[in-house]
């Protein structure tokens, strides 16, 4: 070993072990800033890492810099600048579009380094055998990627999108694409038979997440993160980089956990979410004007004012209707108006509410709400039996009663118990169900009072006759 691929290595092992402390540190919300700060610190290492080994050795060629360099300023600048411009709303798409650019760029290195060898010379298995997985795993996951990006933009229908047949074509498409690999392994180099990989992987991806409905969304972003990062591991093996296995590696498994832990807490399987989506994607709002309320009771601002001032515990419900209306700071300029009164008040986080893993959490941080005040699925179970008022903002699934009936939809998936509380009061634009498209009890409950309004609008005013209360 020369001394400069020494130094490499521990340059890498250091950029490993920001990796590991960085997605340590993601695990609470609390510290999961300082983790992107680490692990961005250490991909930052890496790249230099990088830069000089090529630097250092055959030195390429011109054009291959003027290339590095210009692709390295576009996605530098493009990902500065959607970061700080990105509305809340838009995250899970940006999510899904950043999973895309990670397997497509991993399947773009392993097919230019089987072209680079050129079309007669051999390569060995450990590296053939990484680099068809990786072209594979890669298209699907850049493909797929694009596809629920533009479910969760709109561009694409969110609904479950399927053919007849369609699951035979899924089975043809996959079969084509693991023969065309083993081919590829067995014979040798051949362009055409990667590229036959290559389009059936990108095929497979489309026809994988169109069936996939709304309420699925969040698994399937999270699957596709883990796709990226097995992309990108088997890159590293195919091109031999320790820093892009370790990471992908790192990726590859926080993914993998992370759509179990989504699977189950929607009780379903990865398989059934893959194979069959469930949803009704984004319908509109129905005119209020036009739905039957009976048995409905309905409320005002200063109805739902009266209820908050007077209660000594609040549990405030936030779902995806939230985020589409960017109500954060409302929300949150509500609980720290009923805190300085003395109300105690926490917000009752549900894994898949919205359209990503951890979107209620990203969501309030943007509000500068306290990491404390957000309590999780079990421990905002155990507070629904002592609280006074649950407001729920544009959440539905995710409190629907009916989970625990057998039968529908949301049969077995685990749910915020917000029907125990002792009063409940449901902001929401309609009547309208959610991705389940099945009606929800907890509307028609006796103790539930439903404020038909936007989000913000609806949180503005109740904002402003809590004020008139509470300084009374």
């Amino acid at each position: 070993m020369t001394t400069l691929a020494f130094v490499i290595g521990i340059i890498y092992l250091v950029a490993a072990t920001l990796f590991v402390l960085g997605l340590h540190q993601m695990r609470a919300p609390s510290t999961a800033r300082r983790g992107n700060l680490t692990s961005a610190l250490g991909m930052a290492i890496a790249i230099v890492a990088t830069v000089v080994v090529a630097l250092l050795g055959n030195g390429g060629n011109l054009w291959g810099w003027i290339a590095l360099i210009l692709g390295a300023a576009v996605g530098a600048v493009y990902g500065v600048v959607r970061a700080r411009t990105v509305k809340m709303t838009d995250i899970p798409q940006l999510v899904s579009v950043f999973n895309a650019v990670g397997g497509g760029a991993a399947a773009a290195i392993a097919f230019a380094d089987f072209v680079m060898h050129g079309t007669t010379a051999s390569i060995a298995l450990s590296s053939s055998i990484p680099l068809v997985l990786d072209v594979l795993i890669g298209s699907v996951t850049f493909s797929g990627s694009l596809i629920a990006a533009g479910k969760l933009q709109g561009v694409i229908p969110g609904r479950p999108i399927t053919f007849p047949g369609s699951r035979i074509v899924n089975v043809a498409v996959v079969l084509i694409a693991i023969a065309a690999g083993v081919l590829t392994v067995i014979f040798g180099h051949s362009v055409l038979l990667l590229l036959v990989v290559l389009v059936a992987a990108l095929v497979f991806g489309i026809l994988m997440v169109l069936p996939i409905g709304g309420a699925d969304a969040p698994v399937i972003v999270s699957l596709l993160n883990a796709f990226t990062g097995l992309a990108v591991a088997m890159a590293g093996f195919a091109i031999d980089n320790q820093a892009l296995i370790i990471a992908g590696a790192l990726v590859g498994a926080a993914g993998t956990i992370l759509t179990l832990q989504m699977a189950a807490a929607m009780n379903r399987s990865v398989a059934n979410i893959i194979l069959g989506g469930f949803g009704t994607g984004d319908s509109p709002s129905a005119n209020i004007a036009d739905q039957d309320l009976t048995g409905i009771r309905t409320l005002t601002a200063d109805d739902v004012a009266l209820q908050l001032a007077y209660a000594q515990h609040v549990l405030i419900v936030p779902g995806f209707g939230l985020a589409s209306a960017q109500a954060q700071h409302e929300v949150a300029d509500l609980a720290k108006l009923l805190i300085a009164h003395h109300v105690d008040v926490k917000y009752a986080i549900h894994p898949v509410a919205g359209r990503m893993p951890g979107h209620m959490n990203v969501l309030l941080a943007e509000a500068n709400v306290p990491y404390d005040q957000m309590l999780q699925l079990d421990e905002a179970n155990a507070a629904f039996d002592n609280c006074d008022v649950a407001l729920v903002v544009g959440a539905n699934d995710v409190c629907n009663p009916m989970a625990r009936e057998k039968g529908n939809p949301v049969s077995g998936m685990p749910i915020l118990d917000v029907d125990h509380a002792r009063a409940v009061v449901v902001l929401k634009r309609s009547m309208s169900t959610g991705y389940a498209g099945i009606p929800n009890p907890l509307f028609t409950d006796p103790k539930t009072g439903m404020f038909f309004a936007d989000a913000k609008q609806g949180l503005t005013e109740i904002l402003t006759a809590t004020k008139e209360y509470v300084t009374a």
